[in-house]
């Protein structure tokens, strides 16, 4: 019997930035649509949350953390993945105090959701890039 396939990855790292920036979009496109004004307040300034600043934030966001995860990969045994997940955890958690900032209710779960949503895709999309599925592998 060969290896688990379904634990491992099946697409290429490189898409997962992508595929991180597509989520994003769609979730502030659904809170565009139910009417939430997307704004955030950055000490005294509030600024309105474009959908081009959620894309390039979340594509900026599945970069590092591809970058990262290759430096982990590289650094420890067994690909590292707890490392991974862990630091992946503590980020998210981070990140959702700067989500918290949003000046509406609404605008405040739309922001959680998109970087709830992108971490889970970065988190989850290279959990397993550490290792390359291989013929041998792969379901006939």
């Amino acid at each position: 019997m060969t290896e688990n396939t379904a634990a491992q990855r099946r697409w290429p790292a490189w898409t997962v930035p992508l595929v991180a920036g597509a989520a994003a979009v769609a979730v502030w496109l659904v809170g565009a649509a139910l009417g939430v004004e997307l704004e955030a307040r950055t000490g005294a300034i509030t600024r309105s949350v474009t959908v081009v600043a959620v894309l390039v934030a979340a594509l900026v966001v599945g970069l590092a953390g591809w970058g990262v995860r290759a430096l982990i990969a590289r650094l420890t045994k067994g690909g590292g993945e707890v490392a991974w997940l862990v630091l992946c955890g503590v980020l998210l958690l981070g990140s959702l105090l700067g989500a918290a900032s949003g000046t509406t209710p609404g605008a405040v779960a739309v922001l959680m959701a998109e970087h709830v949503v992108v971490g889970f895709v970065v988190a989850l999309g290279l959990c397993r890039s550490g290792q390359r599925v291989t013929a041998a592998s792969t379901p006939a």
